[in-house]
């Protein structure tokens, strides 16, 4: 509590010191330097206040309280007091401002100062710099001349310029935090432009490597290589940095740029991860390491040559079925010894199939429905689903059904090699936008795809006008008139013709699907009755995870 006001005086009251209240409030809303602001704070109180001196101290990250800055005779600029020390310790550790009138007869005066300078403090009118709980410091004053004591007035008048200052320093520090964030998130922004730059170009549709990646975050620490050598053979390389941020970019970035360099020069793929670890080794960060897989394809037999350092197993897709590559050694950049006797290497026949090559980010992806995590079976449900795909256009689709019904949860990369020797698959699949001015291509392409696997003129019409009514449901039932996508999957297995209409929106319930009576004559309705009168067979299957609905037709091809 503090002591009564001795004074008395009459008309004594905060109101007569509004004019110098307001004239702070508008500075600290002005300044673009709150500290040289509380300064001429200080000075002002002093003068108003007819103090013979006094100081501004402010927290430190240490824990103490030094002085910023120091009016009267002696200048105490620069110093610090440990916790527990004076009157304006209390002040800050209170909260609560505090007026002693005489300092002889408090016991948490502390006179080493006085006996350091030779100033002789008498009275003390101290008031935190404070808001709320929020302690910054304080402003104190000593010995109002003529010898009397502080009075009310003089605290309200202190605490108001204290109140403000607090504010002042506050929004300070709230602008310089967003001013900082700011500019790091411009400069993940460029990191993250510099590192797309840094990633392969987009290959032709001739090429038989191609790649992509999505980052979780601003920047990945991911990354994948594909570079051409001089003798026909393509080197590729995919890798994964432990941890994420700017760190694991910038290994990242010079993992992937000794591999640019030692592919070229270096016999093998094995020869080359046994390269980079010892490169690694020289300037390795602490507590981290990459895993990578590094091949090489030799486009006229279609074999490839693979390291692998740690990383995911590559999947073989061949003649229908899924086989992982197993074998490899530890990550790289963790212990050079391990790497004494090189890098084992396995030839892959591809066998007229695919290699497939990907992070753990695209394993570790979850549902946002129910957040169950797509793992290998996962993965491998959506790459089978879009095998009659382009390659490049095929990557595009797996990332596009991790986009909307998945959550990443680290960088995900995804490559595939494939085998040209060998003749491309009949079947036909593409992805359309799910607007109606493409209805017309995608009868067109249905129109072309049964064309070229053996369809008469019925079979055709029948598919062309079921296809184009389920996809007429997509976009107005499934998507509701909103951007989407269908994927359009065309193919002669035995005797049928089997159609496929994939799309991302969410999953409908097929036992809700009821076409309306016949004799309920009025527009609309009808799809579905429609589409089973022309087609054999109609209906929903379960969908890889990431494609909202995937509707099957299969129409028989009649014998000759």
């Amino acid at each position: 509590m503090l002591p009564p006001d001795p004074s008395g005086a009459a008309g004594d009251g905060p109101s007569r010191h509004l004019d110098l209240i307001a004239e702070m409030m508008a500075a600290f809303a002005r300044s673009q330097d709150v500290e040289a602001t509380l300064r001429l704070g200080l000075v002002r109180a002093v003068e108003r206040l007819e103090a013979e001196a006094g100081s501004l101290f402010l927290l430190e990250p240490d824990g103490s309280l030094r002085c910023r800055a120091s009016v009267g005779p002696v200048d105490v600029t620069g110093l610090r007091l440990a916790p527990g020390t004076g009157i304006v310790w209390r002040t800050v550790e209170a909260n609560c401002p505090q007026r002693v009138g005489d300092t002889g007869r408090d016991p948490d005066f502390a006179p080493t100062i006085d006996d350091a300078t030779g100033f002789i403090t008498r009275s003390i009118l101290c008031a935190p710099v404070a808001a709320g709980p929020e302690r910054l410091g304080a402003i104190e004053l000593f010995n109002k001349r003529g010898g009397h004591p502080f009075s009310d007035a003089d605290l309200g008048l202190l605490q108001a310029l204290t109140a403000s200052a607090a504010l002042a320093m506050i929004n300070a520090r709230l602008l310089a935090s967003l001013a900082e964030q700011e500019m790091m998130q411009r400069d993940l922004e460029l990191a993250a432009e510099i590192q797309r730059a840094m990633l392969p170009p987009l290959q032709g549709e001739d090429s038989p490597v191609h790649g992509v990646n999505l980052p979780a975050r601003g920047v990945s620490g991911d990354f994948y290589e594909i570079v051409p050598l001089p003798d026909g053979r393509i080197a590729f390389a995919i890798g994964d940095v432990a941890g994420k941020g700017m760190k694991a970019a910038l290994l990242m970035a010079r993992t992937a740029s000794l591999f640019r360099c030692l592919v070229k020069r270096e016999d093998g793929p094995g020869r080359v991860l046994a390269a980079i670890e010892s490169e690694l080794h020289e300037t390795r960060l602490a507590g981290t390491f990459v895993t990578m897989v590094a091949g090489l394809l030799d486009v006229d037999t279609g074999r490839v040559v693979l390291a692998n350092a740690g990383h995911e197993p590559p999947v073989l897709y061949a003649k229908g079925r899924f086989v992982e590559i197993e074998g490899g050694m530890p990550p790289l950049g963790i212990d050079p010894r391990l790497f004494a006797d090189g890098v084992p290497e396995t030839v892959v026949d591809l066998d007229g199939g695919a290699l497939y090559l990907f992070t753990d980010g695209l394993t570790e992806a979850r549902g946002v429905v129910g957040g169950v995590m797509l793992g290998a079976a996962g993965v491998l449900g959506l790459l089978d689903a879009f095998t009659a795909m382009s390659a490049a256009e095929r990557l595009q689709t797996v990332l596009h059904a991790l986009g909307g019904a998945v959550t990443l949860r680290d960088d995900v990369t995804l490559m595939v090699v494939e085998d040209r020797t060998r003749p491309p698959s009949s079947a036909v699949q593409r992805l359309f936008p799910a607007r109606p001015e493409v209805l017309a291509e995608i009868r067109a392409t249905v129109a072309a795809a049964l064309a070229g696997i053996g369809g008469g003129a019925e079979v055709v019409e029948a598919c062309v006008l079921a296809t184009d009514e389920a996809c007429q449901n997509i976009i107005r039932h499934a998507y509701k008139g909103g951007e989407g996508d269908i994927v359009l999957h065309v193919s002669r297995e035995d005797d049928s013709v089997v159609i496929r209409l994939m799309d991302f929106a969410p999953p409908v319930d097929p036992s809700k699907i009821v076409s309306r009576p016949l004799d309920d004559v009025r527009p609309g309705g009808l799809g579905t009755h429609l589409m089973r009168s022309v087609m054999d067979t109609v209906g929903f299957r379960p969908p890889p995870m990431g494609i909202g609905n995937l509707l099957e037709m299969v129409k028989r091809i009649e014998s000759p």
